[in-house]
């Protein structure tokens, strides 16, 4: 939460720049970073996670997460941009027959997805493209071996639809499917598992 705070005082404080910027370049340039700026969209998002493991040898159910962060979007033409997210996201899954009974694998990652969006003139959009994950932090109830359970490093498949208004609000959804093992270590107890997760947000851009 501490990082997603000093993310948006730097979002803010690159807007106030621009500002201030703009009256001391000279008029050349002044076009110039206008132009790109007038290109970028910023905004926050959070959200819900619905999580799983997929190909898990060990049964499991969803476990229920959430996302927060930011993005930055620039746009190539009104419809086609192509965004980038930093996203704090908590996932995993619910194992059914643990130690103590069900017990939850929960996974915190820094998510970095990247998609390229087409978003119609009325506002809806789909998107498709990838992400990288840098492993924060790993959980699992009951159980304190010392040893790591999940890889540092996730990649993913990520696609996506949405809906946003003109004043900047809106809504999304998105599942991502892992390219990469989940485990740290191979074990033909658990398998060859990746991680599975559908994400719903809320989002405004400014």
């Amino acid at each position: 939460m501490k990082k997603l705070i000093l993310a948006l005082l730097i979002l803010a404080s690159a807007k106030a720049f621009s500002q201030t910027t703009s009256t001391t370049t000279t008029p050349e340039n002044k076009s110039s970073f206008n132009g790109i700026m007038s290109h970028l969209e910023f905004g926050i998002k959070a959200g819900t996670n619905v999580s799983n493991f997929d190909k898990f040898n060990l049964a499991t159910d969803p476990l229920i997460g959430y996302h927060a962060g930011i993005t930055v979007a620039y746009k190539f033409t009104e419809h086609f941009m192509v965004q980038e997210d930093f996203l704090y996201s908590l996932q995993g899954a619910k194992l059914k027959a643990g130690i103590l009974g069900t017990q939850d694998i929960k996974l915190s990652y820094v998510q970095v997805p990247i998609v390229f969006k087409y978003r119609t003139t009325s506002g809806f959009y789909a998107e498709a493209g990838a992400q990288t994950g840098i492993l924060l932090k790993e959980e699992i109830a009951g159980l304190n071996t010392g040893e790591k359970f999940a890889k540092k490093i996730d990649a993913a498949a990520i696609g996506g639809i949405g809906y946003q208004s003109k004043m900047g609000l809106g809504i999304g959804a998105r599942y991502a499917y892992g390219f990469t093992k989940v485990a740290n270590t191979p074990s033909a107890t658990l398998g060859d598992f990746k991680n599975t997760t559908i994400q719903a947000s809320i989002f405004y851009v400014f």
